[in-house]
């Protein structure tokens, strides 16, 4: 296990912090606002959250990041690239504080490699630019998250991994008929031993429909390798109420069933869509307490 990982996990399991962009959207971020362009535009606003996270008790915080690569970025500004990353670990780190790490977030590209949307090269080379931003601007970690193919988180670990600094890697399991498989259809076995083979150095679950799915899911990584579980799974299923969007599951239901992903063989434990600092504040009590 790389010692970062080591470090943290000794005092484990880590409570990780909660969702970014909806909290962005209770601050004012406009809807077809690109996320990341706010650590321009509002970093004060982007400071707020990271630092909301660490006061509830996140021991790992993560950057406004998730779409800064160049492809991502391509219609509002790829020029941007190098900036946006630099400027989102720099305020995540300010927030932190040393009280928490800071897991540089990497998301999808939000093209297609099966259609031809984009290739392979094009992938390692958005991958990698993002990556050498995020490593040199000072991230504890790199968290590749909210993948969907198999193949493009592939792409983005071999093209982290020479920064030399831990890669995380977490995919979506919201597919099939027992919600156990990503978007392309692989198994959290199939996954398991790919990223440990490609030299992911912890790997896991974020998003999808909440706890109740995520366990299962959680419970067949942990068997599947030997490399700590990462997990942030979604507040449950949104719906629309009076205009808003809202998440059915509570902070307390949240916390109460993140014991039975801590039993599950999870290792970091936090909150995707829907999650806020209630939700951390929540995890803490409920696995400070738990036996």
């Amino acid at each position: 296990m790389h010692p970062t990982l080591q470090s943290l996990l000794a005092r484990g399991p880590v409570i990780t912090d909660g969702a970014w962009g909806t909290q962005m959207q209770s601050l004012g971020l406009p809807p077809g606002v690109h996320p990341d362009l706010w650590n321009l535009l509002h970093p004060d606003r982007v400071h707020e959250i990271a630092a909301r996270y660490v006061a509830a008790g996140s021991r790992v915080i993560l950057t406004n990041t998730f779409r800064s690569n160049r492809i991502a970025l391509s219609s509002h500004g790829a020029e941007k690239t190098v900036q946006l990353n630099t400027t989102g670990v720099s305020i995540s780190k300010q927030a932190a504080g040393g009280k928490a790490a800071v897991f540089a977030s990497i998301g999808p590209s939000g093209k297609m490699l099966i259609s031809g949307d984009v290739s392979e090269e094009e992938l390692s080379a958005a991958f990698g630019e993002q990556a050498r931003a995020l490593a040199a601007a000072g991230a504890d970690a790199l968290l590749i998250e909210t993948m969907t193919d198999l193949d493009e988180a592939l792409i983005a670990l071999r093209a982290a991994k020479p920064t030399g600094i831990p890669v995380i890697v977490s995919m979506v399991f919201d597919s099939g008929r027992e919600k156990d498989r990503t978007m392309m259809g692989s198994t959290p076995e199939h996954v398991a031993a790919a990223l440990a083979d490609a030299g992911a150095d912890a790997i896991g679950a974020n998003c999808g429909f909440g706890i109740e799915d995520t366990l299962p899911v959680c419970a067949r990584l942990k068997k599947a390798t030997h490399l700590p579980v990462w997990v942030k799974p979604n507040a449950g299923l949104p719906a629309m109420i009076d205009g808003k969007i809202v998440y059915s599951t509570t902070p307390e239901e949240f916390a109460l069933r993140a014991q039975m992903l801590r039993e599950a063989g999870a290792d970091f434990i936090g909150g995707c869509c829907g999650t806020t600092p209630d939700f951390v504040r929540a995890l803490v009590a409920s696995l400070r307490t738990a036996p």
